[in-house]
């Protein structure tokens, strides 16, 4: 009996120990974004992390940090580097913000790009893959997918700019970027550093006469209670963007690759989505609080010609030369 028994116990944790080697190995990503929980990107990330886990069974965990709860989005591309964290749902244009991203200061050079689908097919080209590849060995991070858009930028003001000649003397808050530094100085505007937290009472005391936002964040943000006209230039875009950590991409099998592949597709089609209803919304509102002005009274075509040039001594430097001409001619 007793031999028996030892016999049946031996078997038993054999087949315990070949249960457990045979069960796929549980992942926990940790997934981090800047926008608040209201807004089309957390739910485009809530939607990703819904169908990563519902199709890889359980074995993948995404957990959604929103709101910079874990850092802003250079401090987030660094946890991407050194391995602790996992993923990032964030603009295209943030890519340049970090050595070795310099070439995606490319994404955000006004009016190159027409709409949505035209920016997202030029960075999904052929010839735009070797700067991916350089960037992601330069960085440490890599791209998986480039899906779901954003408001594109538009300009506020306490009067009406129409033409080129309007911008002079204009004192603008503006982005912390080179990009939008170099384009209202061309323009003949006074471009302003000032903390977004402290925007809208800079607009109140007139320390500054306009800023350059799209009309989400004019309308959830009441900045039309202190601007009188909104220009609908949108001449800067951006596109949201699945970040990960090369090494754990590797580490996935090609099918859960897949499975994380269709999963932030669908959770782009969402944010391209909910964006364009809540642009709607937004414009609806600022058309009974101020003065919205749209081509062909907002005259982009001269606001154009006097950039023109304007960043063509970054071709060969911060992008590969012809890399804009490859862009227009799409």
């Amino acid at each position: 009996m007793k031999r028996l028994f030892l016999i049946l116990m031996t078997l038993v944790l054999a087949a315990g120990l070949v249960y457990t080697v045979g069960q796929p190995e549980r992942m926990t990503i940790k997934l981090g974004h800047i926008r608040a929980t209201d807004h089309p990107s957390h739910m485009g990330a809530l939607k990703f992390a819904e169908l990563v886990e519902e199709r890889i069974g359980g074995r993948i965990k995404v957990n959604v940090f929103p709101n910079s709860q874990l850092g802003g989005i250079q401090e987030m591309f660094a946890q991407i580097k050194t391995g602790d964290l996992e993923m990032v749902y964030g603009g295209i244009n943030t890519f340049g913000f970090i050595d070795g991203g310099d070439a995606f200061e490319i994404t955000a050079i006004p009016f190159l790009y027409r709409d949505y689908e035209h920016m997202r097919s030029a960075l999904r080209a052929d010839f735009f893959k070797p700067v991916f590849e350089d960037a992601e060995r330069k960085t440490g991070i890599k791209v998986i997918n480039i899906t779901g858009d954003t408001a594109p930028r538009g300009l506020t003001s306490d009067r009406p700019i129409r033409k080129p000649g309007d911008f002079k003397g204009l004192k603008i808050r503006t982005a912390a970027s080179e990009v939008v530094l170099r384009v209202m100085k061309k323009l003949g505007a006074l471009p302003q550093q000032i903390p977004f937290a402290d925007l809208y009472i800079a607009l109140k005391t007139r320390v500054v006469n306009a800023q350059e936002n799209g009309a989400i964040v004019v309308a959830t943000k009441s900045l039309y209670e202190v601007q009188d006209y909104y220009m609908k230039t949108d001449y800067i875009r951006d596109i949201e963007t699945f970040y990960i950590n090369p090494q754990f991409w590797n580490n996935l099998s090609e099918e859960d690759q897949k499975i994380l592949m269709d999963a932030s597709e669908e959770a782009g089609a969402l944010v391209t989505e909910l964006t364009q209803k809540q642009l709607d919304e937004a414009y609806q509102l600022l058309e009974n609080k101020i003065t919205v002005i749209r081509p062909p009274e907002l005259d982009l075509e001269a606001i154009r010609k006097v950039l023109e040039g304007t960043f063509e001594d970054w071709e060969g430097i911060k992008w590969p030369k012809g890399l804009l001409d490859k862009i227009r001619r799409m």
